[in-house]
């Protein structure tokens, strides 16, 4: 039976935010196409009165109607920056021009002036809202209601009143509305919106899901494991949004240009309104008009929004390819990284020992693997796993083992029937027989794998070799970073050997081994040293400190890890660092586009003031073309960063 609870009635809001913003966007908008039309429409009907029908009063009443209704938020925006944060601001300047032209006769243009204003100010907030959908998008993944299942019975609640431990039901094509672990159930899930994996990821019992994801085509129970307000896609949502308010250098010098631009082009236009009366006794009426055009083409809009507006635009786009950025500074440093330092374990590799060789010295490899495995699955080390997963998936029958001990630092022995066994390290064969086949290990040490031996009382009878996966996109990325004219250094804790083979065979220009936590942060350093720009790539536990001294510190896997969201100034969600060569990409484009937009800016605005003094701008022209117009195109440049895409990892070769 399936009831409503009172809680769920009447709650639209979105539980992670306390806003509605779909809502309140599509009314304030509503709202603002109304003024603008009855403001247009007043414009209009005054133009035609003045020009057409010389009502020249009665025009004037409508222009200051026009004026009133435009300008109202623009003049109270104007004010309340003066005021309130001794700041001259663009919409207190554009107020100065409009009852400067009032006051010498041009209320037509004082009108136009504000009315083309406010409808810039319209499209250039729809427009940097379009920018940052992504924030409202992901807050309207996950859905506001859960199906709980309490006292035998299903119950259709709001997701806040939902706690850890509750069970929650998740049928098919329905949307996951909280973090949990799967207890029942067997399905495949969309994680594009948190992770941007292309591919629906298979889940069974004890796989973690999240909240936001769509589950496809099987029935789920779900065992909630965070509240609404502590799920992976809250605080995607919130590091996203903070991450915004970080700014980069380039915006900070952007930020302290406007700051003493704007006085400074006061003081110009001042200037430029006196001096040719009071000193050359030219008309005051025309100077003033010129004034007011240069103060109004001069406003430093396009300019102040042309570097937050592409920063905004990179970092939702990455969040969208599953790549959390916590600031544009990061945004800019990237494209210029030098040198990426690897960990290995768990970033170049995946951290899974796997089986890669069996041989038989005495006997046959199936017998080998038979008795290791039998002895192995009494023991929880991690090659004991290796070995024992791969009996498994090779159906091997496992033999009963009696008397079995460990042999701490060296490895495990065991009675098989009649005879005893022994699984270790070259230091317990080493101990135990003369003979040891170490030439044989030796080439597959070299390959940087690491020999498990098999024997009995009588020597050693077999060896198996196991070792650390290499991830799937770490050749092909090595090989585009170097393409990029970036260097590659693997700094691992992992021996000599193991580390050449490994950095040999995906393509690491050099490495460094046998290295403690402290030992990767003086690695760094060095590097810093000679390459300026460094970004140092790990799991964001073991590597925190070599993270927080690189320029950019990149985790893997941040999906899985707490720890990887807070520590890290880049956060891949997902085990693929086949993202590294989309971040460069994003990055360098972010900074052309950034480029593009201020240059834009300067030349536009710095050729429209040229051509008032000899009175080819007007007003209005100065508003629709040097600050609408102008402003529009820094806004869409900026919004071409949304088709870079990250590609597939599996493409990646």
């Amino acid at each position: 039976m399936l009831k409503v609870t009172q809680s769920q009635k009447g709650m639209k809001s979105c539980p992670k935010c306390n806003i509605e913003p779909s809502e309140e966007i599509g009314n304030g908008r509503y709202d603002r196409i109304v003024l603008i039309a009855i403001s247009a429409m007043s414009l209009l009907v005054g133009l035609l009165f003045e020009f057409i029908l010389e009502r020249g009063m009665l025009a004037e009443s409508l222009f200051i109607v026009t004026t009133m209704i435009s300008g109202y938020e623009i003049a109270k925006a104007g004010f309340s920056s003066l005021l309130f944060r001794r700041k001259l601001s663009i919409d207190f300047l554009i107020i100065i021009a409009a009852v400067g032209s009032f006051l010498i006769g041009h209320g037509e243009e004082g009108a136009a002036v504000v009315f083309l204003f406010y409808i810039a100010e319209f499209l250039e907030d729809y427009a940097t809202e379009r920018a940052r959908r992504s924030i409202h998008f992901l807050m309207k993944l996950a859905p506001e209601t859960a199906i709980v299942r309490r006292g035998g019975r299903e119950e259709k609640v709001h997701v806040q009143d939902v706690s850890v431990g509750e069970v929650i039901v998740v049928r098919p094509w329905e949307k996951i509305p909280l973090d949990g672990v799967v207890i029942r159930g067997v399905s495949s899930v969309n994680q594009a919106p948190i992770t941007g994996e292309s591919v629906p990821v298979p889940k069974w019992e004890g796989d973690e899901v999240y909240a936001g994801t769509l589950n496809n085509e099987g029935f789920l129970e779900i065992k909630v494991t965070r509240r609404v307000d502590e799920t992976m896609l809250s605080k995607i949502i919130k590091l996203v949004e903070e991450a915004q308010k970080v700014k980069s250098p380039t915006e900070k010098f952007i930020d302290r240009f406007s700051r003493y631009y704007t006085p400074s082009i006061i003081l110009f236009a001042i200037s430029v309104a006196v001096i040719p009366t009071f000193l050359f006794g030219l008309p005051f009426n025309e100077w003033l008009y010129k004034a007011l055009v240069l103060l109004v083409v001069s406003c430093p809009c396009a300019l102040a929004i042309s570097t937050p507006v592409a920063m905004v635009s990179a970092i939702t786009s990455a969040a969208r390819n599953g790549v959390l950025i916590k600031g544009s500074a990061y945004v800019e440093e990237i494209g210029k990284i030098r040198v990426f330092a690897f960990d290995k374990t768990g970033t170049l590799t995946e951290g899974k020992l796997e089986v890669t060789d069996i041989i038989g010295l005495t006997c046959s490899e199936e017998k080998v693997l038979t008795i290791a495995a039998s002895l192995e699955v009494l023991s929880e080390h991690p090659i004991a796993k290796a070995i024992t997963s791969y009996a498994k998936s090779k159906e091997v029958k496992l033999r009963e083992v009696t008397d079995f001990r460990a042999i701490p630092g060296k490895g495990i022995t065991g009675k098989i029937g009649n005879e005893v066994y022994y699984v270790g390290s070259r230091r317990l064969f080493g101990r135990l027989f003369s003979g040891f086949p170490g030439e044989k290990a030796e080439e597959l040490e070299k390959e940087g794998k690491t020999c498990v031996f098999i024997g009995s009382e009588k020597g050693v009878i077999g060896i198996i070799a196991v070792r650390d996966k290499i991830r799937e996109a770490a050749i092909g990325t090595i090989a585009e970073l170097t393409k990029d004219g970036i260097k590659t250094v693997m700094i691992t804790g992992d021996n000599e050997r193991t580390a050449r083979a490994i950095a040999n065979e995906i393509g690491i220009d050099e490495y460094l081994s046998e290295l403690l936590p402290q030992d990767k942060v003086e690695a760094i350093e060095k590097l810093s040293k000679e390459y300026r720009h460094v970004a140092m790539v790990g799991d964001g536990v073991n590597d925190a400190p070599a993270l927080a001294k690189a320029n950019v510190g990149i985790a893997m896997g941040a999906i899985g890890s707490d720890v990887s969201l807070e520590t890290a100034d880049i956060a891949l969600m997902q085990d693929d660092i086949s993202k590294l060569p989309y971040l460069i990409e994003l990055s360098r484009k972010t900074l052309e586009i950034v480029k593009e937009n201020v240059l834009a800016s300067i030349l536009i605005k710095g050729s429209f003031a040229i051509l008032t003094f000899p009175g080819l701008v007007t007003l209005w022209l100065a508003v629709a073309i040097g600050d609408m117009g102008l402003s529009l195109a820094v806004i869409l440049n900026a919004m071409r960063l949304s088709l870079i895409k990250a590609r597939n990892p599996k493409l990646v070769k």
